[in-house]
């Protein structure tokens, strides 16, 4: 048993401050275990969203000493014995209530990007995919949603005004998710580089080092999407070839198309 004392943003989107809060622990305990016990002991009002407590589901993100964390998975023995922790909600969506933000920014970015649209099936009915392409999409769907990315991308977290017109590092990872299915037929480049605002990143890595799904959200979604609206526009080889294959002065090239 021990103590330690926890500085827990009350509040609403009209404004707040950090409220300390004295608390026992026990040995194993992470971060939403201590603000749990603050509000069945001393808070009982104090919000914070939370279900399956494992990781995996991505609803108690939150500021743990100013690093965008799940706090389930925030162990409190890494912290120094007596160090005061600073719990604050996500900075980058507007806050409801205490630890409560709201994240529909998100859902209404993904409503914008097109389904995935299979190809026909082949003449025995079947649809076939290389292991290879396989393994490169599956890293993306390990994507618990948390936002921790969407919160401590700078284009976003410090310009509210940008939100307009770029999507966040979560859905370049479902664009690149989709746009490299091997049986995808939808085209969506131009969408994320004229209305999603692709080239607005400037591949920090920032959303790849606090991501708990360990995707690699920069090497592996936006550089190589950042490769393919590059080559689409500007690439003169890929110019050259649309001409002799016929194809009209605006038809995207595929940069997956071999060169004939």
């Amino acid at each position: 048993m021990g103590s330690v004392t926890m500085r827990i943003f009350r509040g609403d989107a009209t404004g707040g401050e950090l409220v300390p809060y004295t608390v026992e622990t026990d040995p194993g305990m992470v971060v939403l275990d201590v603000v749990h016990r603050v509000q069945a002991t001393r808070q009982p009002d104090l919000a914070v969203r939370w279900n399956c407590k494992a990781g995996k589901c991505g609803s108690c993100g939150a500021e743990v000493n100013g690093r965008p964390r799940l706090m389930c998975m925030t162990r409190m023995d890494t912290f120094a014995p007596g160090e005061e922790i600073t719990v604050t909600p996500l900075k980058t969506f507007p806050v409801i209530r205490d630890l409560v933000t709201d994240v529909s920014f998100n859902y209404e970015v993904a409503k914008t990007i097109p389904a995935f649209r299979p190809k026909a099936p082949e003449a025995d009915g079947t649809r076939r995919m290389y292991q290879q392409d396989v393994d490169r999409v599956q890293e993306f769907h390990k994507c618990i949603e948390c936002f921790l990315c969407q919160d401590v991308c700078h284009v976003i977290r410090d310009h509210e005004e940008n939100k307009k017109a770029f999507a966040g590092p979560r859905y370049f990872v479902r664009i690149a998710a989709l746009e490299m299915h091997p049986l995808d037929t939808n085209d969506r480049i131009e969408l994320a580089r004229l209305k999603h605002g692709l080239g607005f990143c400037n591949i920090t890595k920032c959303c790849t080092e606090v991501c708990p799904e360990g995707i690699h959200i920069t090497d592996n979604a936006i550089i190589p999407l950042k490769e393919r609206a590059v080559t689409r526009m500007y690439d003169p080889i890929a110019w050259a070839l649309r001409r002799v294959r016929g194809e009209p002065a605006g038809t995207p090239p595929d940069p997956d198309r071999p060169a004939t």
